[in-house]
């Protein structure tokens, strides 16, 4: 199949950047980021510099893979990365634009790579868990309710890739905050510094430069890991609980 691939080049956070035209020629059995290695083996050829992109697992699990193709972050497929996007899902003769993250928070370092340390930031605000749980127990050694089991493990498939915040018309971070703030403290070990846990991060948030949440859901639809905006309700109403009971300290 014969395409056009519109990609954004940026040699760094200060340059204007623009797109560039390319013609390629690629399988429909390639994935996404199969296509973009033969466009760099063109490049290189022709001793031009390659289009750097992030990548690591290419198994869908690390979140690396950051990219808005057609508008879309990760692509056309719902629940799917970039590198599990595979070109069959476009069409001979198709133009296909490709752009970096775009987001305050996340400044973009050379062409589709960005810095999303912001995220490690607000993971790093949350703290930790001081349950001494020892060693490793059976998955039956401390009875934990099945609904909220599986909310918990629902919240914690976030891989932090931040197609959320790309997809939000605020670029808010919203649900990934919620999903982290979520996936410890709907477990019993991780209550005993919930409170504090969700001012932090709320607060970390903030100060990393996110927008507001307005409540479009488009964090939800583009999420690859299809995680629920019912995490950032649940958020709310503890960051309210939480901001209440400290004032009363």
């Amino acid at each position: 199949m014969k395409l056009k691939l519109k990609v954004w080049r940026q040699k760094n956070a200060k340059d204007k950047g623009q797109f560039e035209l390319f013609d390629i020629e690629a399988s429909e059995h390639m994935s996404f980021l199969e296509m973009m290695d033969v466009l760099n083996e063109q490049l290189i050829e022709k001793k031009k510099e390659p289009v750097a992109f992030e990548h690591d697992c290419r198994e869908g699990i690390c979140g690396a893979c950051s990219m808005v193709i057609n508008g879309q972050p990760h692509g056309p497929q719902q629940g799917t990365t970039t590198c599990q996007l595979h070109m069959r899902h476009f069409k001979d003769g198709d133009t296909i634009a490709v752009e970096p993250w775009r987001a305050k928070a996340f400044p973009i370092i050379k062409d589709l790579v960005v810095d999303r340390s912001a995220f490690d930031h607000i993971i790093q605000a949350g703290g930790f868990v001081s349950v001494n749980t020892g060693q490793a127990q059976d998955g039956n050694a401390i009875p934990i309710e099945k609904t909220q089991a599986s909310k918990a493990f629902d919240a914690a498939a976030c891989i932090g890739c931040g197609a959320c915040v790309a997809a939000c018309p605020n670029a808010s971070a919203m649900l990934f905050t919620a999903a982290k703030i979520a996936h410890l403290g709907l477990m019993p070990q991780g209550k005993i510094e919930e409170n504090q846990r969700v001012l932090s991060m709320v607060k970390k948030m903030d100060d990393e430069g996110f927008g507001k949440c307005s409540n479009t859901g488009a964090c939800e639809v583009e999420c690859p890991k299809e995680i629920s905006i019912a995490n950032i309700a649940r958020m709310n109403r503890k960051y309210m609980a939480a901001t209440l009971a400290s004032d009363k300290k």
